[in-house]
């Protein structure tokens, strides 16, 4: 994945968690447009947050220069498309979340996710332990998180 981050950078492209709340509100409202101006933008962040016209074209115009959006002349005003789906961006963050938040572990983000301590890095295991296995008691899970996963199983039986 590093080689992949450093050839991102080199071209330009910056990865979806790069990008400020803004900028992300932003491509989100763009992305069911697939085209719109400024001002389209500006107008369907108006509601949720309102934002100066100035403000939005600085924005798309960053996101420009990193490639995440392109844009072309309409008249004289720009017409901006987003590079990337939302799809794809959901997946670069969650890719960018496993790489630097759980040591590149997918089951490790699963378990977070269900509350669960996992041991080895095997994402089908873990997948299938979480089917089948009910939710955490607050009590198991605090000592998950404090204690680690040895001290947790030596917990289960007074706690479930």
């Amino acid at each position: 994945m590093a080689a992949h981050n450093s050839a991102e950078k080199r071209n330009g492209r910056h990865a979806i968690l790069d990008l400020a709340p803004l900028e992300l509100d932003c491509l989100s409202v763009l992305w069911p447009m697939g085209e719109a101006t400024v001002r389209d933008i500006r107008e369907a962040l108006r509601i949720d947050r309102p934002r100066a016209y100035t403000t939005i074209m600085t924005i798309m115009d960053r996101m420009a220069q990193k490639g995440i959006v392109s844009r072309r002349k309409a008249g004289r005003a720009w017409l901006y498309a987003p590079n990337v789906s939302a799809g794809e961006a959901r997946q670069r963050a969650v890719q960018r979340l496993v790489e630097h938040f759980f040591a590149g572990s997918e089951a490790a983000l699963l378990a977070q996710l269900s509350g669960l301590s996992v041991a080895g890095p095997s994402i089908s295991a873990t997948r299938s332990t979480v089917a089948t296995l009910p939710p955490m008691r607050a009590a198991k899970r605090a000592a998950v998180e404090n204690k680690g996963p040895a001290q947790a199983r030596r917990m289960d039986d007074s706690l479930l």
